[in-house]
C-alpha cells in the first residue's frame, strides 16, 4: 500500500513537472511570437505617422538573422538588398497568389486599375511588291529596282510594283479581362494584324481603317508604349546574360503608373486606417522606388517564365554558346512582359517550346489578364488542347480575312452551321486551321444530303457577318466607346518610359558590359598594334634616320604616313562589332526603349580610353625610336593628332556599318574608303596629280588633314632647321 502510494505520488509529480514544462514551453514560444507581432505592430504604427511621400518609400524588412528593420527602399545597402530579394522571392513562385493578394488590396480601398479595350474597324493592310521573275533576288533585279526606285522618286517613270492585300476589311473588339487566341495558316496575315494593333507596322505597308484604344485614335497617344509587341524573331545581345537582357529592358521601359498607384494606395489606406499585407507592401515599394526596382520586376518575370535556372547564362548566338532556342524564345517574351503597357500582342511565342512550357507561360499570362485586367492577343501555331482551353476568345484569320472572331464556346457552332464538324479526337485548334484549307476541308464535311464543294474563305467571312456573334460585334462597334470611362493611366502620352538621364545611364552600363565581354578583341588589336609599332621602329630605326636632305625628309614622311595608316586600320574592327549589335538596336529603338543618341553616345565615350591606349602604344614606341623631333611639345601634338585620327576612323567605320547593315558589304565599303583616302590623300599622289573629278576625295580625306598636320608639326622642329643644307 505504501509502495503504491509512493508510485502514485511520483506519477503525480511527473505529470505536474511535465505540465509545468509544457506550460512553460507554450508561454515561452507564445511570448516570442507576441513579441515579434508587437514589434511589427509598433513599427507599422510608426510608419502610419509618416507623410505619404515618406511612407511610400519606407518598409519593414525581415533580415536573415530574424531582426525586423525599418528601411528606405531607395537607399538599400548590399545586405538589405539581398534580404529584400530573398523575402519577395515567393512572388514569382506563386504568381496567382501574389496577383490575388494585390487585387484584394486594391479593391479594399476602391482603386480601379487601368484597362484597355482595342477596337479595329474595316482594317486594310496592303504591300507593294514586284511579281514574277522581277521579284527574284538576282543581281540584275537588285540594280534595276534601285534605279527604278530613284526614277519613281523623281516622277520620271511609273511605279511597276503590284499592290498585294494582306488584310481585307478586318473588324473586331479585343476586351480586357479576356485572353484572345489568334489562329490561322501561314500567310494568313497574323503578324501584320498584331503589328497594326500594336502600332509598330512598318512604313513600307499601307494601312487604312480605324484602330481605337479606349475611344482614342492612335495619334492621341503613344501606342508603342501603351501596348507591348512580342516578336517571333529572337534578337538579343549574345554577350549579355538572360538577367542582364531583361533587366536592361525593365530599366528602359520604366515603372509606368506603379509609383502613382503606390502613392494613392498609401494615402487611402492611411485615411481608412488599413494595414496592408507586409509582403505585398514591400514588393510594391521595391518595384516602384529605388535603384533595385528594375531588378525586382526582372526576378519576378524570370521566375514566372521559368528562366531563373539560366538567369546568369549568356544568351549566345551561332558562334557563342548560350541558352537553348526555347529559353531564348522565353527571353523575348520576358523582355516585353516587364513593360508597364496594359495590352500584349504576342506573335508565335511557342516556337521551340514544348507543350508543357507553353501551357505554363500562357497560364501565367492568363492569371495576369483575368485578375489584373490586362488585354492580350496571342498567336500560336497548333497549340495543345490544354493550352487552347485557356483562352476566352478566338480570332481565326485566313487569306487576310476574319473567318471567326468571338467567344471560344461558339466557334464550333458556327462551323457546324456551315456544314463542318470537328471530330471527337481532333484538337479544335488544328481543326480551325485546316477547315479553310482547300486540301483538308473535305474531311470535316457532315452534310451527307448535299454533295461536298469547297467553301472559300470569302464565303466563310460573309457567313460570319450574319452569325449571331458577328452581328453582336457589329452592333457593339456601332456604339462608340465612352472616352470618359478610360483610366488616365491606361494610355501613355510620353514617348519614353524613363528620363533621358536614366536611359543614358542604362546604355552606358550595357556598353561597359559588352566591352568587357569583348575584351579579347580589344586586347588582340592592342597587341597587334604593339607588334606593328615595334616593326615600324626597327624599319625606321633612329640610327639610320637623318635630318640632312630632302630625301631624308621623304623617309620621315613615309614613317608618318605608315603610322596614320596603322591607326586608321585599327578602327576597322568597329565594323564587325557594330554590325553584330545593329539588329538589336533597331528593334529596341522601334519599340521606344531609348532614343538613338543615348545608344550612340556611350559607344563613343566608352571607346575613347581605348583610343588613348592605342595611340599611347604607337607614339610611345615609335616617336623617339624613329627619331622624330625631340621637343616634348611636338611629341604631345603628334599624340593628339593621331588620337583625333583614331577617333575619326572609328566613327567612320561605325557610320559605314550603320549605313550598309551587312558584314560583307560593310567590310568591302570600308576597305574601298581606305583605298580612296590613300590615293587622294596627297602622299601617294601629290595634290597637283589628282584628277579634277577626284579632287573631292582629296578634300574629304581625313588622311590628308592628318598627314599635313603631322608633317607641319615635324618639319617645323629644330631638327630640321637646316635651310642651307636642304637647299
Amino acid at each position: 500500500m505504501d509502495d503504491a502510494g509512493e508510485i502514485h505520488a511520483f506519477g503525480r509529480s511527473l505529470r505536474r513537472e511535465s505540465s509545468v514544462w509544457s506550460r512553460g514551453g507554450e508561454e515561452l514560444f507564445s511570448r516570442s511570437s507576441r513579441d515579434e507581432d508587437d514589434e511589427e505592430a509598433l513599427r507599422w504604427a510608426a510608419l502610419e505617422k509618416l507623410p505619404t511621400y515618406d511612407r511610400a518609400r519606407t518598409a519593414v524588412l525581415a533580415m536573415p538573422e530574424g531582426e525586423l528593420k525599418e528601411v528606405n527602399v531607395e537607399k538599400l545597402g548590399a545586405q538589405e538588398k539581398h534580404a529584400l530579394l530573398q523575402r519577395i522571392a515567393w512572388v514569382g513562385d506563386d504568381h496567382e497568389r501574389f496577383l490575388s493578394k494585390f487585387k484584394d488590396r486594391v479593391d479594399r480601398v476602391g482603386i480601379q486599375l487601368p484597362t484597355i479595350e482595342v477596337r479595329y474597324d474595316n482594317l486594310n493592310v496592303e504591300a507593294e511588291a514586284y511579281v514574277g521573275s522581277r521579284g527574284l533576288p538576282t543581281i540584275l533585279n537588285t540594280y534595276a529596282n534601285v534605279l527604278e526606285g530613284l526614277a519613281n522618286a523623281l516622277h520620271l517613270t511609273q511605279n511597276k510594283k503590284r499592290k498585294i492585300s494582306i488584310l481585307h476589311n478586318v473588324s473586331g473588339i479585343i476586351k480586357p479581362h479576356r485572353m484572345t487566341l489568334l489562329l490561322g495558316p501561314p500567310g494568313a496575315g497574323k503578324t501584320s494584324l498584331l503589328l497594326a494593333l500594336a502600332g509598330t507596322l512598318p512604313s513600307s505597308l499601307k494601312m487604312s481603317g480605324d484602330i481605337i484604344y479606349n475611344g482614342h485614335t492612335m495619334d492621341e497617344f503613344v501606342p508603342r508604349r501603351s501596348a507591348a509587341y512580342v516578336s517571333q524573331h529572337d534578337l538579343h545581345m549574345a554577350e549579355l546574360t538572360v538577367r542582364e537582357t531583361v533587366n536592361f529592358s525593365a530599366k528602359c521601359q520604366g515603372i509606368g503608373h506603379r509609383f502613382d498607384l503606390l502613392m494613392e494606395l498609401s494615402r487611402r489606406e492611411k485615411e481608412e486606417n488599413i494595414k496592408p499585407d507586409p509582403e505585398i507592401d514591400i514588393y510594391l515599394k521595391a518595384a516602384a522606388t529605388g535603384e533595385q526596382k528594375a531588378e525586382v520586376v526582372t526576378n519576378h518575370i524570370l521566375k514566372v517564365l521559368g528562366l531563373d535556372i539560366c538567369a546568369d547564362t549568356l544568351v549566345g548566338n551561332n558562334m557563342l554558346r548560350g541558352i537553348s532556342g526555347g529559353q531564348k524564345k522565353r527571353v523575348t517574351t520576358a523582355e516585353m512582359l516587364v513593360t508597364p503597357g496594359r495590352a500584349l500582342f504576342m506573335d508565335e511565342i511557342s516556337t521551340g517550346l514544348d507543350s508543357s512550357t507553353t501551357f505554363q507561360i500562357v497560364n501565367s499570362i492568363r492569371q495576369t489578364i483575368h485578375i489584373i485586367g490586362g488585354t492580350a492577343v496571342i498567336a500560336l501555331l497548333q497549340p495543345a488542347p490544354e493550352t487552347y482551353e485557356l483562352f476566352d476568345d478566338i480570332i481565326l484569320l485566313s487569306d487576310g480575312q476574319v473567318v471567326y472572331n468571338g467567344p471560344r464556346e461558339h466557334v464550333l457552332e458556327f462551323f457546324k452551321s456551315m456544314g463542318f464538324k470537328c471530330p471527337e479526337r481532333k484538337g479544335v485548334a488544328d481543326f480551325l486551321q485546316e477547315v479553310t484549307s482547300r486540301k483538308d476541308q473535305g474531311q470535316y464535311w457532315i452534310n451527307s444530303d448535299e454533295t461536298y464543294r469547297y467553301v472559300p474563305v470569302k464565303e466563310f467571312a460573309e457567313a460570319f457577318q450574319s452569325f449571331h456573334v458577328g452581328q453582336a460585334i457589329k452592333s457593339e462597334l456601332a456604339v462608340p466607346f465612352d472616352k470618359n470611362g478610360s483610366h488616365p493611366a491606361a494610355l501613355k502620352t510620353s514617348q519614353y518610359g524613363a528620363s533621358m538621364k536614366e536611359l543614358l545611364k542604362a546604355n552606358i552600363n550595357r556598353e561597359v558590359l559588352l566591352m568587357k565581354r569583348n575584351s579579347f578583341v580589344y586586347i588582340f588589336k592592342a597587341t597587334q598594334l604593339t607588334i606593328m609599332a615595334i616593326i615600324a621602329m626597327t624599319v625606321f630605326l633612329r640610327i639610320n634616320m637623318h635630318h640632312d636632305s630632302v630625301t631624308d625628309g621623304g623617309i620621315y614622311m613615309g614613317a608618318l604616313f605608315f603610322g596614320i595608316l596603322m591607326i586608321m586600320f585599327n578602327g576597322l574592327a568597329e565594323v564587325g562589332l557594330t554590325i553584330a549589335k545593329l539588329p538589336v538596336f533597331f528593334k529596341q529603338r522601334n519599340l521606344l526603349f531609348f532614343p538613338a543618341w543615348t545608344y550612340t553616345l556611350p559607344s563613343w565615350l566608352i571607346k575613347t580610353p581605348l583610343s588613348l591606349l592605342n595611340v599611347t602604344i604607337w607614339v610611345g614606341i615609335t616617336y623617339y625610336g624613329i627619331g622624330f623631333d625631340p621637343n616634348v611639345q611636338r611629341f604631345f601634338r603628334q599624340f593628339l593628332l593621331l588620337f583625333l585620327m583614331n577617333e575619326a576612323s572609328s566613327g567612320l567605320f561605325r557610320f559605314i556599318a550603320g549605313l550598309a547593315r551587312h558584314q560583307v558589304v560593310s567590310s568591302t565599303l570600308g576597305s574601298f574608303c581606305i583605298l580612296i583616302f590613300m590615293l587622294t590623300g596627297g602622299f601617294v599622289l601629290a595634290r597637283e596629280n589628282v584628277k579634277k573629278w577626284w579632287i573631292w576625295g582629296y578634300w574629304i580625306s581625313p588622311l590628308m588633314y592628318a598627314q599635313n598636320a603631322l608633317s607641319v608639326n615635324e618639319f617645323l622642329g629644330h631638327s630640321w632647321n637646316k635651310v642651307n643644307r636642304l637647299l
